[in-house]
């Protein structure tokens, strides 16, 4: 007759069971928080262009006297809401409004606590490329984050 054998796992193929499952998750660890920066940096990019085409718009619209601006304005809205509420349609019968965004997207960096349109840095048509400034209208947004991306471009200037 032969001797039972126990069925089960000795104490050493669990220990090994255990180490092989923590370093298979510090390996993945990195990987997630790389997948999570990803994420938010495609947030901000499909934001800035989003925003951006609007102000485009914008000024197209009044580059075609759709909207009715002052003498030597630079054609810009005067803040990112007028994007959102709307202005005149000078060229409508009706006068209905022109409105260019559904709602302004928010920066994904930014403080959650800050309203969407208090998340970006403002800059005016007169302000200098290299040290954004803001104005009297709204030439271009971007990030205030102090980051950098992945590609080590910061996310203030993308």
């Amino acid at each position: 007759m032969t001797p039972r054998r126990a069925h089960g796992f000795t104490l050493i193929e669990l220990m090994v069971s255990l180490a092989l499952i923590a370093l298979f998750s510090t390996l993945a660890l990195p990987l997630q928080e790389l997948a999570a920066k990803r994420s938010q940096e495609a947030d901000l990019h499909a934001a800035l262009r989003e925003i951006r085409t609007a102000l485009d718009a914008y000024k197209q619209a009044v580059d075609d006297g759709r909207i009715v601006v002052a003498a030597g304005a630079s054609g810009y809205p005067q803040n990112l809401m007028l994007l959102v509420t709307g202005v005149k349609d000078a060229k409508s019968p009706t006068g209905a409004p022109l409105h260019f965004l559904r709602r302004i997207p928010r920066d994904p960096f930014a403080d959650p606590k800050l309203k969407p349109e208090d998340s970006w840095g403002l800059r005016s048509y007169l302000s200098p490329y290299d040290e954004p400034q803001p104005g009297d209208d709204v030439y271009d947004v971007y990030s205030r984050s102090p980051g950098i991306g992945i590609n080590g471009v910061p996310y203030k200037e993308w």
